[in-house]
């Protein structure tokens, strides 16, 4: 699928425990056979039924902010860095 080649991913998972964190890790491997690059960093909701107001706004407006700020940051920065590279010399896979 050429549409994934050398683009940024980034995730934003929800759930039990673990906040999704497993099947993050998972797609992690699925996204690699589609030469897409994942950022690390992910914004998470563990336990989520406990992590919002009765509106749906995060309890910790502040951590998700944050969490979602870096996020994006790095899938900016990866953005343009491929952006640059594919200009410069088309993506072979």
């Amino acid at each position: 699928m050429d549409e994934w080649r050398a683009k940024p991913v980034g995730f934003v998972s929800y759930g039990g425990a673990s906040g999704g964190l497993r099947a993050v890790e998972h797609l992690r491997q699925v996204f690699a056979e589609l030469h897409a690059i994942t950022v690390r960093d992910t914004v998470s909701f563990p336990s989520c039924r406990d992590k919002f107001d009765d509106h749906g706004r995060p309890i910790d407006a502040a951590g998700c902010g944050a969490a979602a700020e870096s996020l994006i940051d790095q899938l900016a920065w990866w953005a343009r860095a491929l952006r640059d590279a594919r200009a410069e010399r088309p993506y072979a896979a």
